[in-house]
Parts: C-alpha cells; structure tokens; sequence
C-alpha cells in the first residue's frame, strides 16, 4: 500500500531534488504547496518557467544574468583587470553581500575532478585565459574551496600562467577544510579577501 497518493509523491521528489531538502523537510514543503491559494502557485509556477527560459550565464565572466552581459562586468566603476575565481555563480551573490569587492569575477562552473571525469575542458578555463591575456597587469583572486578539487583546479591556474605578467593570489587560508564559498559569514569572506596570498612567483 502506497503512504502518499501518486500526486503528493511526485511533489515531494521534486523538492528533494533541491539542495540541503531531505525525505521529512520534502514532505513538509509539498504539504505546505497544497494549502496555498491557486491563483498564487499559477504565478509561482509561470515564474520558475520563466527564470529557467530567461536567466543564463554572462558571455564576459558566467555569471547569471537575464542580458548578454550582467550588470557587474557591465559597471565601469569597478576594476576590471581584478578578477575574482570562483567555482559556481552562487559565490558572485556571496561576495557581493560582503560588499568590499570591487573588482569583477570568472565562474568556473565546476573544478577539476578526473575522479568524477571533469577535465580541464568541461569547465570555463579557455575562456578565463582568454580574457586575462586582453588585459594590461591583471590579477587573479582564487576564491575556490579548500578541497582536492579545488587544490587542483588552482595548481593548474596557476601553471597556466606562470610564464606571463600575471599576479595570483588566493583567499587566506582560515577559511574551513572544504568549506563552500556561499555559506560563510560575511565577516570571515571579508577577512580571507582582505587577507589573500600572493601564489604567483
């Protein structure tokens, strides 16, 4: 005998699929939809369509952004020959809650894992490289975890440049083993980047 009708099972899989949302808090979450106002979960609905169809990564940096370009690589107030490295766009909203950063970014979208087969060309390297040769006296900020991944993407950032007039450096090292940019404190993101090493010889 089924414990859900199919209809409160299929709702309750759909919120385990987001992030951190388990069997208990999915089946809380789909009860909770139901008792909402129809008229309400119409213009949800035609909201999460419409975010999914209109937002995509910016064609400068990959950030996420409803245009060609997104607002930050667009303002040019900000320092443009000061990257930030991150591994995914949810980083760009933690920094820019910090609010001391004034330089622009390049998502990643992922970290070298030959582990989980993601090489260097299944994530946004070439384009990264591209975009520091166009500038005059760049320097990179690696913002990645401190993980195996993370270690190796940042090794071969590092070895990627390491013959051109490229300043690296990378976020102090208090930040927790394989902690995840986004769900640090604002104090302790402001700290590591105002505390960052210079990596690059």
């Amino acid at each position: 005998m089924k414990l859900y009708p199919q209809e409160l099972e299929q709702l309750i899989e759909f919120f385990k699929k987001l992030p951190g949302i388990g069997e208990k808090s999915a089946e809380r979450m789909a009860l909770s939809v139901l008792e909402l106002d129809e008229d309400y979960l119409q213009i949800s609905a035609s909201n999460l369509i419409e975010a999914k169809k209109r937002l995509h990564p910016c064609c400068i940096c990959g950030n996420l952004t409803n245009q060609e370009v997104c607002d930050i690589c667009a303002n040019e107030n900000r320092d443009h020959s000061l990257i930030c490295v991150i591994e995914d766009y949810k980083s760009v909203f933690a920094f820019e809650k910090a609010g001391n950063y004034r330089g622009v970014y390049h998502v990643l979208n992922g970290l070298i894992s030959p582990i989980d087969d993601v090489g260097i060309e299944d994530i946004n390297l070439s384009s990264l490289i591209k975009r520091v040769e166009s500038l005059e006296n760049p320097e990179l900020i690696l913002a990645l975890k401190s993980s195996i991944e993370g270690e190796t993407t940042i090794l071969y950032i590092k070895k990627a440049f390491e013959k051109k007039n490229v300043k690296i450096s990378r976020l102090s090292y208090g930040l927790p083993m394989g902690a995840e940019i986004e769900y640090l404190d604002m104090a302790t993101l402001f700290k590591a980047l105002e505390d960052r090493k210079i990596i690059s010889e």
